[in-house]
C-alpha cells in the first residue's frame, strides 16, 4: 500500500512537503514517482526516483522548485516543493513500480498506487 500526505492549500511562493509511505513492498527495489492530475488534464509524471536514488523530473517547469528524496529505513518517499505557482495545483499521487529507466514518465509502468492528495495554490 502507498499512504500520500502532506497536500493543502497554500499562496503562490508558498511551499508544501508531500510524504508518500509505502508498505507491503520491498521498498528499496522499487522506483517511486509522483503524478499530478489536474481537472480535465492527464495523468503526468511530477518526479520519480530510482531504487538506486537517482532522481528524474519532469516537467522542466519543476526542476529547480520541486526535490524528491527517498528514506529506506523509513520506505517513505518526500516531494518538496517551492516556489509553488497556480499551475501546480492538482491531485498528487504517489506510485511504485519495477520501471526501466525509459518507462518512468508512464503511468501504465506503474503496478501500486496511493489515493492522492490536493495540492492547490492560490494567486
Amino acid at each position: 500500500q502507498l499512504q500520500a500526505s502532506g497536500g493543502g492549500l497554500v499562496q503562490a511562493g508558498g511551499s508544501l512537503r508531500l510524504s508518500c509511505v509505502v508498505s507491503g513492498l520491498t521498498f528499496s527495489r522499487y522506483t517511486i514517482a509522483w503524478f499530478r492530475q489536474a481537472p480535465g488534464k492527464e495523468r503526468a509524471l511530477v518526479a520519480a526516483i530510482r531504487w538506486n536514488g537517482i532522481p528524474i523530473y519532469c516537467p522542466d517547469s519543476v526542476k529547480g522548485r520541486f526535490t524528491i528524496s527517498r528514506d529506506n529505513a523509513k520506505s517513505t518517499v518526500y516531494l518538496q516543493m517551492n516556489s509553488l505557482k497556480p499551475g501546480d495545483t492538482a491531485v498528487y499521487y504517489c506510485a511504485a513500480g519495477n520501471v526501466i529507466l525509459s518507462a518512468s514518465s508512464d503511468p501504465q509502468a506503474y503496478i501500486y498506487w496511493g489515493q492522492g492528495t490536493q495540492v492547490t495554490v492560490s494567486s
